[in-house]
């Protein structure tokens, strides 16, 4: 039986296209409301669907916005980010690119080559107008913002994984990172957020804030609105696999969503598409009604996939990049930890084996200090999509497939 022609498609890849896009209705009205009068943090661990809603604000945009997404997480510079925003506009908003070179004869010279050079190569033409990108960044990024304050329309400048780009720029050069934080910090304020034609949506899949307390940075960042994307509920959760069986004519027991639901944890959305995919594919091979041993049985498979060890790598790997010691090393041991219990650890257990793992390094670091860090790593774990607070001073993983993952392959 083919799915329903309304029945959407499986998203185990690419984002969720912005037409099959569900559960995230009232959000979205919720954050094109701020965005009228503010600049945004969207933060969201990976994989849980902030770029789909970022897609959806472009192709649906409201309140007259002309709406530009950008991902920067490779960026290594100011000049970078500039000329990669000019470029998006010159790929998505062509005639509005037109509009905002008028009077700016940067933009003009390198509009003026677009005929002569290959399609796609608008960026080498734009770097080609100054040879002194670099070290002029500030004052083509001071005549971007100004160009566009004067165009009747507004702006709203989506930039997807900021945070990384700001990795990469403490890498190479911490002091151009402050300038370049303080820099969007005055062009967000001035004009007024209400009164700009250019408005900032950030994104990042990593705790920014905490990662610029620790280098001293948080307050260039203290005038964006925090807004984290929701999680999705367990209802939600349910009415996904019922809804995604059901439109394909799979038989199934009552208790297959909640099955799923209690298998996924706190629920990434890849691994939900993923795992109800699997579902799907097991009963199309054999047609039969679905049991709860079924959805067992496809989750011991995800957990050893490629498909699924490729994007759980992720998770392991990212802390060595974003983490540094003693909480590097001291976050692999408490998930390690983690993954071996069935009803999670305490806050408390779980301090005495953050200090155990300090004692074995051969750390000797102050009671205060050491309470500090531990706390802050706990927030980060928190933050980052790792863990959750199951019950009062009482931690699990977050998501099932990652804890079962991280059992077979890291414990």
């Amino acid at each position: 039986m083919p799915p329903s022609p309304d029945c959407p498609e499986f998203y185990t890849g690419a984002p969720v296209d912005s037409a099959d896009l569900r559960f995230r209705d009232t959000f979205l009205a919720e954050l094109w409301e701020t965005l009228r009068t503010q600049h945004v943090l969207l933060t969201a661990p990976r994989r849980t669907g902030k770029t789909s809603v970022m897609d959806h604000l472009r192709d649906f945009p409201k309140h007259g916005f002309t709406v530009i997404y950008q991902n920067v997480q490779d960026l290594t510079h100011p000049a970078d980010f500039f000329q990669t925003l000019l470029d998006t506009l010159q790929d998505q908003h062509p005639e509005y690119l037109k509009q905002l070179a008028k009077g700016w004869k940067l933009l003009t010279d390198a509009l003026s080559r677009i005929s002569e050079i290959e399609f796609g190569e608008f960026r080498v033409g734009l770097r080609n107008t100054d040879p002194d990108w670099k070290s002029n960044w500030r004052q083509h990024g001071d005549k971007f913002l100004g160009q566009i304050r004067k165009q009747q329309s507004p702006v709203l400048l989506i930039v997807d994984e900021l945070p990384d780009m700001l990795f990469n720029l403490k890498r190479e050069n911490p002091a151009l990172l402050r300038e370049f934080l303080a820099w969007l910090r005055v062009q967000r304020q001035d004009p007024l957020p209400s009164q700009d034609r250019a408005r900032w949506l950030i994104g990042g899949s990593i705790n920014l804030s905490g990662t610029l307390d620790s280098l001293g940075l948080v307050d260039l960042i203290g005038d964006l609105h925090d807004i984290p994307l929701p999680i999705l509920t367990d209802t939600q959760v349910k009415a996904f696999a019922q809804q995604m069986l059901d439109g394909r004519g799979v038989d199934f027991d009552a208790a297959v969503p909640e099955r799923l639901r209690v298998h996924l944890g706190r629920p990434i959305p890849l691994f939900m598409q993923m795992a109800t995919q699997e579902l799907y594919r097991s009963w199309k091979r054999e047609p039969r009604k679905l049991a709860t041993a079924d959805v067992d049985q496809v989750f011991a498979q995800l957990v050893v996939s490629s498909a699924a060890r490729d994007k759980l790598q992720h998770y392991y790997s990212r802390i060595a990049k974003y983490y540094e010691e003693p909480c590097l090393s001291a976050a692999y041991a408490l998930l390690g930890q983690l993954s071996l219990s069935s009803v999670g650890l305490s806050r408390a257990k779980l301090t005495q084996e953050f200090e155990r793992h300090l004692a074995d390094a051969g750390q000797a670091v102050p009671a205060h200090e050491r309470k500090r860090q531990f706390n802050q790593l706990l927030r980060d774990l928190e933050n980052d999509f790792y863990v959750s607070e199951i019950a009062e001073n009482q931690y699990d993983f977050a998501s099932g497939v990652l804890k079962a993952w991280w059992k077979k392959y890291y414990a």
